[in-house]
Formats: structure tokens, C-alpha cells, sequence
């Protein structure tokens, strides 16, 4: 009798039979994200001896199962249908995802040059989760991943991470304690994978503003040979970033942005997304200034700010420039000051009409202190403004520098793999992103608008490109871009 109500227990328990791998892979998808699990079984893993990372893959769970079995009569033992292996493989398909959520920005494409060869990352291959060729086709659950299947081919589930995480964006994020956060991050990326990012429509507007963006270029490099002008070529894509930004905070029914960059591409910026006159350009170029306008004259032209209205996206938005000297990054404190001063003139507690960017380059954002002041005021009391978004215009080096994305580790200009680190301290997503794929750079701005509006929270684009022409037009290019 006790016999027969052993394998009536076993074989109607969720904890046994063809659940059983289901579950243990469920029990490993607790043990990295205890909020990613139903309650009823959070509080049931919670229960079990050891309940952290550190028991991979070594858990606990197997034990209590055979316990509850045995409590159940005689000691009874799983099913063979209960495969160990089975469970095991399944565990590390979890890990596998895991990782790819962790480190595949690490074997991602972000380099336009070719320059930079991805190191090998050992905790991207299947292999190193006890899954090989033989496990291609079998058929696994795929846990946490957003997809709109709940078991793939392993084949098909390492095509989908690879696709999310390898591609021409490389995210960082898994540091956020948050876990409502990331959750929401991954579904952005992961359920989006089989969806094109731009319809044929932004597409052209993008192939549009690209041509701009080249035209303007190409004509003072022609027209003003040996001129300053620290030219967008190379970064071109920053334009159809920047007018993401405005559309994103259009629909939004954000009221004023406040832009606050350094030299590098500021008179594209200025004629191609603020609107001014390129007559008004050329002619400071060829030194003829307004009579009216003579306090301005004495600035350089790369130094000065401007503002405008625009209708996009059927809403009126107010764009500001702010002044820059030529110290790269004293500019971030005053954007955040004029927008907090914009902010309580409107009552506004939650950052909902006025909008902070900062554009940096990638030696000053890792470099320079008051970055790193800024930052840490981001969320404070009394300081804070709702988000701010960071486009860092990475030239993969820094004036004469060598480039440090190749070098061994700190050998050049800095510590840390990425000019972006400095932003975690914030906690705050880092999309990184090539810069010659305009379709990501322009996907990845759309969702860092979206996580600023959701969250309140900084969030920062790594645009990783290059500098045609070197530090200025007057540089040699093979000194100042090695």
C-alpha cells in the first residue's frame, strides 16, 4: 500500500516526473533573480539550505526533493524519467543566457575601424555549461529570455542571445540592483530581436539627415581649407542620435531640451538640428559678423550656443545650446543648473518638461572630475533632474593618445575597459554601440529616451567611432589617430 502511494506521490508531484528538470532549471533562474519567480515558489526555494549564487551548480534542490519523497513514504526516489543529466543541461542553457546578459557586450561588434579583435570569453561558450554539438537541437526551456516561445533549440536560443547581445550594440547592465530594471531592459532588447528597428520611413529620414549631415562637412572642407571647425566625419551618426532625442522628447511632451558639448561636431549640431542659418555660419567663417551682434564676435565660432524653437512630432519644442569653452566638460554643471532653474520655474518635480544632454568625448567622460561630480549629484536631493542622457562621441582615443580600445589594459590613457565605467557608480545602463550602424545608434537612443522617462535616471550612449581628420583640420590624422 505505502508502496503504491510512493508512486502516486511521485508521479503527480510537480517536483518529479517531466517537471523535474523544468523545475531545477526554475530553482537556478531564483538563484540569479529571486523576483523573476512566482511567490508561491520564492518562498518554497527560499526554504532550502543555501540560496545563493554561490551554489551553482551545486544546488540544494535535488536533496529536498528526494526528502520530500522520503517524508512521503519509505524513502522513495525519483523517477528515472528525472534525468540528473537532463537537469543539469538544462540549468546551464540559464547560465549560458545569463551570461550573455552579463558579458556579451564584451564579444560585441562596436569597433568601425576593425581595429579591435574581441577577446575571447570563455563564459560564452557553450562548453564551458557542459552543453556541446550533440545539445544543438534539443529542445530547452527558455527560462527568463523574452521570446515568444517557452522551450527552443539550443541552437536557436544562442542565435537569439548572440543576435541581443553580440550585434552592433553591446549593453551593460546587469549590475542594476533594480531588478523591475532590468527586467525591463531585457524585454526592450530580447523581445525585440526578430523586429526591424527602423520602418522604411525613419530609414530615409535617417539616410537624410546623414546626407546633411556629410554635406555641410564636405562643403567648409572644401570651402575653408586649413580652417578649425573639429569636423562630426567619422561620428556622423551623432545628428540622426540627436534627432531621435528631440522626436523621443516631442512625444513625450518634454517643453525645452538643454544641450550642453564640446567642440566636436557643435557646427553640425548647429545648422542640422537647432536650424541656424548656415548663411550666418559661413559668414563667421569669413569674419563678417553682424554689426548688431558684435559682443559675440570675440568668441570663437565652435565656442557659441544658440536657441530655437521647433515643430516636430506636431508639439513645439524649445532647444538650447549652451556656451562651451574650451574646457571640455565645465559645460555639464551649468547644463544641470539651467535645467533645475527651468524645472522649478515650471514646478516641475519630476523632470517631466525640461530635458538635460550632455555630449562627451570618450578621454574627457573618463578623465575629467567634474564629470564624475555631476554624475554623483545626479539623484541627489535638491540637485537632481530627472534623468540625464549622456551621448559620449567616442573616438576610441584621446588627443594623441594611442587606442586604448586596442592596448592592453591600462596601458595608455586609462584603467577601465570602457571610458563609460565611471557611470556605474550611478548604476546607470551603458548602451554601447558601432557608430557606423545608424540603425542602432538611432534603436538605442530611442530606448535610452524611454528608460529616462520610465526610470528618472541617467543613461548613457557609448557611440564608439572615429576622427577622419584627426584632432582638428590643422592636425595630421596619422599623429592624432594613429
Amino acid at each position: 500500500m505505502k508502496s503504491e502511494l510512493n508512486e502516486k506521490f511521485i508521479s503527480n508531484s510537480p517536483l518529479f516526473g517531466g517537471n523535474a528538470a523544468y523545475v531545477e532549471a526554475y530553482y537556478e533562474q531564483y538563484l540569479k533573480d529571486p523576483d523573476s519567480v512566482e511567490p508561491s515558489w520564492r518562498e518554497y526555494f527560499k526554504s532550502l539550505n543555501g540560496d545563493g549564487a554561490e551554489d551553482i551548480p551545486h544546488s540544494p534542490i535535488r536533496d529536498s526533493f528526494v526528502d520530500t519523497a522520503a517524508s512521503a513514504g519509505q524513502g522513495a526516489r525519483p523517477r528515472a524519467s528525472m534525468s540528473q543529466q537532463a537537469a543539469q543541461k538544462q540549468a546551464g542553457v540559464l547560465r549560458l543566457i545569463n551570461y550573455y546578459r552579463v558579458r556579451g557586450h564584451q564579444a560585441a561588434d562596436l569597433d568601425p575601424l576593425g581595429l579591435y579583435q574581441p577577446p575571447a570569453v570563455p563564459d560564452l561558450d557553450p562548453a564551458f555549461h557542459g552543453l556541446g554539438e550533440a545539445d544543438m537541437d534539443t529542445v530547452f526551456n527558455t527560462g527568463s529570455l523574452f521570446t515568444e516561445a517557452d522551450e527552443l533549440p539550443l541552437r536557436d536560443i544562442i542565435d537569439i542571445c548572440k543576435r541581443v547581445y553580440t550585434g552592433t550594440i553591446g549593453t551593460e547592465y546587469m549590475y542594476i540592483t533594480d531588478t523591475r530594471q532590468k527586467r525591463w531592459i531585457q524585454r526592450r532588447l530580447e523581445a525585440s530581436v526578430d523586429k526591424p528597428r527602423l520602418n522604411e520611413k525613419e530609414k530615409r529620414e535617417v539616410l537624410r539627415q546623414l546626407t546633411a549631415a556629410e554635406g555641410i562637412e564636405r562643403y567648409l572642407h572644401t570651402k575653408y581649407v586649413g580652417q578649425k571647425r573639429f569636423s562630426l566625419e567619422g561620428a556622423d551618426s551623432m545628428i540622426p542620435a540627436l534627432d531621435e532625442v528631440v522626436r523621443s522628447a516631442a512625444r513625450s511632451h518634454v517643453d525645452e531640451i538643454v544641450i550642453g558639448m564640446a567642440h566636436r561636431g557643435r557646427l553640425n549640431v548647429l545648422v542640422n538640428i537647432l536650424g541656424k542659418s548656415p548663411k550666418e555660419l559661413f559668414a563667421e567663417f569669413e569674419g563678417d559678423y553682424d554689426l548688431d551682434d558684435l559682443e559675440m564676435s570675440g568668441d570663437v565660432k565652435y565656442h557659441l550656443g544658440f536657441s530655437t524653437d521647433i515643430e516636430i512630432e506636431d508639439e513645439r519644442v524649445h532647444l538650447v545650446l549652451a556656451f562651451n569653452p574650451s574646457h571640455l566638460e565645465a559645460v555639464n554643471p551649468v547644463v544641470q543648473g539651467s535645467v533645475k532653474a527651468r524645472q522649478e520655474r515650471r514646478h516641475d518635480d519630476d523632470g517631466d518638461t525640461i530635458l538635460p544632454v550632455l555630449i562627451h568625448g570618450d578621454a574627457s567622460f573618463a578623465g575629467q572630475g567634474i564629470v564624475m561630480e555631476t554624475l554623483q549629484l545626479s539623484q541627489a536631493e535638491g540637485y537632481a533632474t530627472g534623468g540625464t542622457v549622456h551621448l559620449v562621441v567616442n573616438n576610441q582615443l584621446g588627443f594623441t593618445m594611442q587606442n586604448p580600445i586596442t592596448a592592453k589594459l591600462g596601458e595608455f590613457s586609462r584603467t577601465s575597459q570602457y571610458c563609460t565605467d565611471i557611470a556605474k557608480m550611478l548604476e546607470a545602463p551603458v548602451f554601447h554601440v558601432n557608430g557606423d550602424d545608424p540603425e542602432a545608434v538611432v534603436f538605442v537612443t530611442r530606448l535610452a529616451m524611454d528608460y529616462r522617462e520610465t526610470f528618472g535616471k541617467d543613461v548613457i550612449i557609448d557611440m564608439i567611432c572615429y576622427r577622419r581628420h584627426g584632432h582638428n583640420e590643422a592636425d595630421e590624422p596619422a599623429v592624432t589617430q594613429p
